[in-house]
């Protein structure tokens, strides 16, 4: 008998050589069901495999990401078997699952069409409906390069040679078809129940521009149809939130050939910014911190004491004053210590919490640009905590608790995960231990589940990130705390504590927007551009009805402007309709008519972009109305088909 540990904790005993799907028959018809693969210590593998010793077992769904890429993965396959039943004469190279989806590479006489996509869903429909089973086996890598060789299959053939002498290789063989893979795979190709090919791209083989250019097909699939009309739908969506279409069309930025990856903000962009910055500066003062500002621009001997000259270079952009070398900023961390530096503190002192609005430059390839999302200057709203070791706990505790307050007032939820030590790190086993241990406590005394990601910490210290969902159910990584021993040690900086001695403070890094250019592209892209009232470029546009309306129109808006509310005075002598179809494209929260019955009663009549008409109201009732729903940031419910 063997004993398997099961998620739970649980144990069960087995007769040796039971399968992972004998077991989860055991547990409950459901789970078989839906079983997909599964983990045995740590490793994945297929459902189908026998357990000989005793485990710790997890059975892996659609709802695991393992389980997600077995399902993704599989579908390549079916993607692959039926590319070869139409297009005889291609040859494979390679199709695994990525983040959302699979993706296969075929050598092909000629490119891929809109109309071979369609087909080619046809012929899978077909595999998907044979329910063909995915049998493993194993060959000597002599015996597999003849194979793939017998098969017309080079691609593969390079890959087997690239295998260690004397290593098996494996592969899945589903109906006549077969592919070399490691796996895991589901059981049966009859579970896909939904699938889609999304898209064709050139890619070359290997990554390698001097390689052959292959035709790269993308795909999606789910075990069930909703699943998939849910995952178009937000495609679709996406596209109408796109944050840079959307940025061109509400005048926020543009991203000029003259700098790429250098956003410039306009007038509203910078409305939008500034109200931003104005609610950090507020809620953090509320919280203790002092705000600071560190110059652009430090000489090399600073970043290689702070460890990036030797971690981060390849990722900073230098310049040469006085014949000595200079870099211009990464990070804000060094400034910080900096500041720290010039005078003693005492362990009354502390925490110490600077924050700082600064603006960070760091070399990213222009391939992986892409708005405000990917950028190569950007302003991080940092902070840095410089604590004791008995203060560590709760100061995390209560960035935990800002980070939350933050995206709560924005509607968004999250999810967090824990990233602990990388190979390209600086430090003692004993400070990342002592480092990660304080994260595990703070997240424990918050009752937050979390995730471990192995080897993902900076390379000073390791980190909680925040994981915010959107409003279309994509995730963005924003806010994140590192706790870090190594800089206050390679800055020696001290505090006197109350035997008068000198310590050793503890320091934090931490973000809540994360980068103001970044955060401000998913907002528009949650909000679809339609942003709350307190962050709305225009809060409210007033629209005469006729030109004898204009004065009192011209009133209205001195007594907003009066009360800080943004407002701006629609003139052109155009149809009402057609000046409130413009306000509503232009996502303004309010819009206000002015005409003769208004002015006779001295009253204004009001349009929600969300809930329509609001009816006729007291001037100073509007205001006082907006500026409650300012003061409170107050959004609307989110829905994606409203918006």
């Amino acid at each position: 008998m063997i004993k398997i540990t099961l998620k739970d904790g649980s144990v069960r005993e087995y007769v040796k050589g039971i399968t992972v799907l004998e077991v989860a028959k055991d547990i409950s018809k459901g789970l078989a069901r839906v079983a997909l693969a599964a983990k045995i210590d740590g490793k994945v593998i297929d459902i189908r495999t026998p357990i000989e010793e005793d485990v710790e077992l997890n059975i892996l769904t659609f709802e695991d990401q393992e389980g997600k890429e077995a399902f993704w993965h599989t579908t390549s396959h079916v993607l692959a078997q039926a590319v070869k039943a139409l297009f005889p004469n291609v040859k494979l190279a390679i199709g695994p699952a990525i983040e959302n989806g699979f993706y296969y590479d075929f050598d092909v006489e000629k490119p891929f069409t809109p109309e071979d996509l369609e087909e080619i869903e046809k012929e899978m429909k077909k595999i998907v409906k044979e329910d063909y089973f995915l049998e493993r086996f194993e060959l000597s890598k002599e015996k597999a390069i003849q194979f793939m060789k017998g098969r017309g299959e080079d691609y593969k053939v390079e890959l087997i040679e690239d295998f260690p002498e004397g290593e098996t290789i494996s592969f899945y063989k589903q109906g006549d078809f077969v592919d070399l893979c490691a796996g895991p795979h589901i059981q049966s190709t009859g579970s896909i129940k939904a699938f889609k090919l999304l898209s064709i791209a050139g890619a070359y083989w290997k990554g390698n521009e001097n390689n052959k250019m292959l035709q790269r097909i993308y795909g999606i699939s789910f075990p069930k149809k909703k699943q998939l009309d849910d995952y178009l739908y937000r495609l679709e969506e996406a596209k109408k939130r796109d944050h840079r279409k959307l940025g061109k069309e509400l005048d926020l930025f543009s991203i000029h050939e003259e700098g790429p990856g250098f956003p410039f903000f306009h007038p509203n962009g910078m409305i939008l910014r500034n109200a931003l910055e104005d609610f950090w500066r507020m809620e953090h003062e509320k919280r203790g911190y002092k705000e600071i500002k560190t110059p652009m621009i430090l000489n090399e001997e600073l970043w290689k004491r702070s460890g990036h000259w030797d971690h981060y270079k390849d990722n900073m952009y230098f310049t040469k004053i006085d014949d000595k070398e200079y870099a211009i900023k990464p990070m804000n961390c060094p400034g910080a210590v900096l500041v720290y530096k010039t005078k003693m503190h005492s362990y009354r002192d502390l925490p110490l919490r600077m924050g700082e609005l600064g603006t960070v430059h760091r070399h990213e390839m222009s391939g992986v640009l892409h708005g405000l999302m990917r950028v190569r200057n950007f302003t991080q709203d940092d902070a840095h905590i410089f604590m004791t070791p008995e203060q560590i706990k709760s100061e995390i505790v209560g960035v935990i608790d800002l980070i939350d307050y933050f995206y709560k007032t924005f509607g968004f939820k999250y999810h967090v995960e824990l990233s602990t030590r990388p190979e390209n790190s600086m430090g003692s086993d004993e400070a990342w231990e002592r480092a990660t241990n304080a994260l595990i406590e703070a997240l424990q005394e918050k009752g937050l589940d979390y995730k471990v990601n192995e080897g993902d910490g900076a390379f000073y210290g390791p980190k909680i990130d925040f994981h915010l969902e959107d409003s279309i159910g994509r995730t963005w990584q924003c806010g994140t705390i590192q706790l870090d021993f190594q800089m206050p040690e390679n800055f020696d900086l001290t505090y006197i504590g109350p035997d008068g001695e000198k310590h050793r403070p503890a320091m934090i890094h931490r973000v809540v927007f994360g980068s103001i250019e970044r955060f401000i592209g998913i907002l528009t892209e949650h909000f679809a551009g339609a942003f709350p009232l307190w962050l709305a470029p225009i809060q409210a546009m007033i629209i005469p009805i006729a030109d004898h309306h204009k004065e009192y129109a011209q009133k209205i808006y001195k007594k907003c402007k009066k009360n800080k509310v943004r407002v701006e005075i629609d003139n052109r002598n155009e149809k009402i309709g057609y000046k409130i179809r413009e306000a509503q494209l232009q996502k303004i929260p309010y819009m206000i008519i002015v005409g003769d019955q208004e002015i006779e009663n001295e009253k204004v009549s009001v349009r929600s972009r969300f809930k329509g008409d609001l009816g006729i109201l007291e001037v100073d009732e509007f205001i006082n109305k907006l500026l409650e729903e300012i003061y409170n940031k107050t959004y609307e419910n989110i829905d994606i088909k409203k918006s």
